[in-house]
């Protein structure tokens, strides 16, 4: 028995992770998005020293939709965020919904020893917090 008493992001993260190339068009994305059933992508790194991106649809609403840009002239690599916010697998939710609230970020990347191993949304870790706190001793 570990004598842990709270819930890691690994438990609650997706191991299922959706990646598109930077050069994609947002037409794409968007399709990608709709066969995976996910509102994100994460940028594929170039080479060893880039860092990951993320696309969301969100993203594509606020960069796209709103400025009457064209899906399929506009590439992922325009509106995608990067670098983007990660967090430890090991951590405790807690904090990591924190994290997240700090910086008005409704998702992360997960890594373990500076491996990709995962996404989290804070809505998943907000839903098991809620679960666990509310269980009867």
């Amino acid at each position: 028995m570990s004598g842990r008493n709270f819930t890691t992001v690994a438990e609650v993260m997706s191991h299922e992770l959706q990646t598109i190339n930077g050069l994609a068009s947002v037409r794409q994305a968007i399709d990608q998005m709709n066969r995976a059933r996910v509102g994100s992508l994460i940028i594929e790194r170039r080479h060893e020293g880039d860092e990951f991106g993320l696309v969301t649809v969100y993203d594509i609403a606020r960069e796209v939709v709103a400025k009457n840009r064209s899906f399929e002239r506009v590439s992922v690599y325009e509106i995608m965020r990067k670098p983007v916010v990660t967090v430890s697998a090991g951590m405790n939710i807690k904090y990591a919904i924190r994290q997240l609230a700090r910086l008005g970020l409704t998702r992360a990347l997960v890594t373990r020893e500076d491996t990709l191993v995962g996404i989290v949304t804070q809505r998943d870790m907000v839903a098991r917090f809620a679960d666990q706190s509310h269980r009867p001793d």
